[in-house]
């Protein structure tokens, strides 16, 4: 295990805190339409702040920690990249104005960070008391990773969402967004803004792809800081990242299906590692060097045929993908 000190841990919070602050601000002082340019410095910077930490750490703690770290941060990019699907769903779903979409991401933003904050702890202490959580790890991310891939071409049903149903039935909710509040008075009584029903709805997807991403990291690391700082490093450019490509996410129609093969094989390595541990050393393990390959690789090839497929049939549109079948809409009569 890595001795990470205190220090480190303050001094690394403390960035992330930085740059998470100057998103909100951005966010709260200046709501407006986020044009490509924008977008694409933004994204150029965090990127850059990522890949700048990943040299510093494998400097200071090894190649190994640092490969483990890359691998963890590409593999936490590319499922905050099927998160974005789910976003631009919801924002479409609840047509979400432009200037308000700041907050709506920001917000999503800092809730994924601290979800995944109390998931990591609490999967770092599950691995360290039982080696068998490899295999229920291993196995979540096996059947994630066969669901996926059988609704692939379907996309979550929002307006179905327990959350969202349950706000929705329970609390009045205001015609329109009323300036981006949260709440308001409408008609003499207190009433909610459908900005508020959007901030559930991200939440709940926080918490399910938090259920996904924390498992899949620990497939190539069982350091908590990597696993940390992979994922904060990884969402800390997602406002700026939906964006920049929230016009070419319609054409990664094999997305869903790439990452389903990711989640498969991190699945399978993470079975492995169990059974090298608990049941025989001789049984194989798959090193970190082949899971970055391979993650690679699989978002190589598919980004490429699907710019490929979408060139040739531009009427085609790319799914989010989902865990369940959703329900067909009945035609209007």
């Amino acid at each position: 295990m890595l001795e990470i000190s205190p220090i480190t841990w303050a001094v690394t919070i403390g960035l992330i805190v930085v740059l998470l602050a100057v998103d909100l601000l951005l966010a709260a002082l200046r709501p407006h339409h986020v044009g490509f340019k924008e977008a694409t410095a933004w994204s150029v910077f965090y990127i850059a702040v990522a890949i700048l930490f990943g040299v510093w750490f494998g400097m200071q703690y090894g190649n190994a920690a640092g490969t483990e770290y890359f691998a963890g941060y590409i593999i936490e990019k590319s499922l905050s990249v099927d998160n974005l699907f789910v976003f631009v769903i919801i924002m479409t779903t609840f047509a979400v104005p432009d200037h308000h979409q700041h907050k709506v991401l920001t917000f999503g933003i800092v809730l994924a960070l601290i979800m995944r904050a109390i998931f990591i702890a609490l999967g770092s202490a599950l691995i360290n008391s039982f080696s068998f959580m490899f295999l229920v790890f291993g196995l979540l991310l096996v059947y994630t990773a066969i669901q996926l891939f059988r609704h692939r071409d379907e996309d979550p049903d929002v307006e179905s969402n327990l959350m969202v149903r349950g706000a929705r039935r329970f609390l009045p909710v205001s015609a329109d967004y009323i300036g981006g509040k949260l709440f308001a008075k409408e008609g003499g009584r207190r009433v909610v803004t459908p900005l508020f029903i959007v901030l559930i709805a991200i939440g709940s997807v926080d918490l399910l792809f938090a259920l996904d991403s924390i498992p899949a990291v620990f497939g190539v690391t069982q350091e908590a800081y990597i696993v940390f700082t992979a994922n904060a490093f990884a969402l800390l450019g997602l406002r700026a990242l939906f964006f920049l490509v929230k016009g070419l996410l319609d054409r990664l129609v094999y997305l869903s299906l790439g990452l389903s093969l990711i989640l498969l094989f991190i699945g399978v390595k993470l079975v492995l590692h169990w059974a090298h541990v608990d049941i025989n050393t001789a049984i194989p393990e798959i090193g970190t060097p082949l899971s970055l390959g391979v993650v690679l690789g699989v978002l190589a090839v598919v980004t490429i045929a699907s710019l490929v497929k979408t060139r040739g049939n531009p009427d085609q549109k790319a799914h989010a993908g989902s865990l369940s079948a959703t329900k067909k809409k009945e035609p209007e009569q």
